[in-house]
């Protein structure tokens, strides 16, 4: 099975210059926690991802103004995409080696036309797969300020 027959095709995506706020609207308005950043809205190529627990932990949680943020402040960068040509298990491997619980998919011009999600490849995929993809995704991991977290929950966006 391939990548472009259980991604969510054509997601919204916003620029590195879209607003704190707006990113977070378009989550709640497509009830997503994952949007893809795009370098602009011709060209639709990746450069990160943000999600709602971009927005917690680099914002929130470290007492910043969500309100005179852009996605450029919080994104995860840069973007690890997937192709939807690929096959799913192919993917399940680039997740579970770069530790994202989901990729913008890029297709032949680069451009972002899809995102799929570790969810996505459980629905669909052979259970080993997944089976081993979530356990190491969710490993303790050790983040900059040298405070280990557990990596539980699938709206966890690095």
């Amino acid at each position: 099975m391939k990548v472009r027959e259980i991604m969510t095709s054509s997601p919204t995506c916003c620029t590195p210059e879209t607003s704190l706020q707006e990113v977070a609207r378009m989550m709640v308005d497509n009830d997503c926690g994952p949007i893809p950043v795009i370098d602009d809205s011709r060209a639709r190529r990746p450069v990160g991802v943000v999600t709602d627990r971009d927005i917690v932990c680099r914002a929130v949680a470290q007492g910043k103004n969500p309100g005179e943020m852009t996605a450029r402040d919080v994104m995860s960068a840069p973007a690890v995409t997937v192709r939807p040509d690929m096959q799913i298990e192919d993917c399940g491997r680039v997740l579970e080696e770069k530790q994202i619980r989901r990729a913008p998919v890029a297709n032949d011009k680069g451009e972002c036309c899809g995102i799929v999600s570790l969810a996505d490849i459980a629905q669909t995929g052979p259970e080993k797969l997944t089976g081993e993809i979530v356990r190491s995704v969710s490993q303790r991991t050790v983040w900059p300020n040298g405070q280990g977290e557990e990596r539980r929950e699938f709206g966890l966006g690095r």
